[in-house]
């Protein structure tokens, strides 16, 4: 089974086949609103508190960062025409990037709930 962790900042993260897929979680849909624009990162390393993605939404115009230090290998390019889809119950439609090289330390730290009551 897949490891499911999620973020304060309105990330979900879960390990699948040695990458860690990063989606917008359910509180993170609740925080922004209808999201209507995304500014998508390129591959390559991040760093921990770097910005993975600006958004606009109905509650927010905002740039949402990632906890922990990795290395970005696939970006969710039908975002950029269909931001739409982070409003999305599925996870499969949110996803957003793939990782490698992740600060397995940051990422045990994580929460395992989803942070929305």
């Amino acid at each position: 089974m897949a490891e499911l962790k999620y973020s304060l900042d309105g990330f979900w993260f879960e390990k699948v086949d040695g990458q860690v897929v990063v989606g917008l979680s359910e509180k993170g849909q609740d925080d922004l609103g209808e999201v209507s624009f995304i500014d998508l990162p390129s591959t390559g390393d991040i760093k921990k508190d770097d910005t993975l993605i600006g958004v606009e939404a109905a509650k927010a115009v905002t740039e949402l960062t990632l906890p922990l230090d990795a290395t970005i290998v696939e970006v969710n390019e039908d975002l950029s025409d269909h931001p739409s889809q982070l409003n999305s119950q599925d996870r499969s439609d949110t996803w957003i990037v793939k990782l490698v090289d992740v600060d397995e330390s940051a990422f045990s730290q994580l929460n395992n709930e989803s942070g929305l009551s």
